[in-house]
Formats: structure tokens, sequence, C-alpha cells
């Protein structure tokens, strides 16, 4: 199951989500999300958990739970949108 993470503390690192969701089951990979530009967190992140069950535990055990001095947001991740036309409109110019 993919997990998303929000509100995170800048300071977490992919290790560190690893080792706090690592405590429900086997976790094949933890990754906090950068900004390219400025090389800063963006303070979320994703967690992809092999069984369902200890994910759906970590995410009702950790949604609010305060992780590096922050109260995070922890929910089954939606799968991704394609975003490239979202907000876009079309006009028609005679």
């Amino acid at each position: 199951m993919n997990i998303f993470i929000a509100k995170l503390s800048p300071k977490t690192t992919d290790e560190t989500l690893h080792a706090l969701f690592q405590q429900y089951g086997e976790v094949d990979s933890a990754k906090v999300i950068f900004d390219r530009e400025s090389g800063r967190s963006k303070c979320f992140g994703f967690v992809e958990m092999t069984n369902d069950q200890e994910a759906s535990e970590a995410i009702n055990d950790l949604d609010g739970f305060e992780f590096e001095g922050s109260t995070i947001v922890v929910k089954k991740a939606r799968p991704r949108e394609n975003n490239r036309d979202q907000g876009r409109r079309s006009f028609n110019r005679h």
C-alpha cells in the first residue's frame, strides 16, 4: 500500500521516515519530497508497505502523531492523476 504523509518536519529524512513506519512491518520504500530548485523539503512524503494490514495499522496509529516536532497527517495515497491539463482552460478565439 502506498501511504501519503503530510506536515513533516523540514528535518525529516528518508531514513527517519522509514524507521518510523518499519515499526509496523516491512517497508519497501520511504521518500521525503524535496524542491528541485531550492533543495528544501516540501514537508510531505510517501511510504510503500508490502502488507496492507500493517499499512492500515500504521495509518491509524500515526495520523495525528507528533514526529520530529511536527504533528503529521497520514493517509492512504490516492493514485496519481495527470495534472498536466488540470487548471488549463481552452478558449476558442475568433
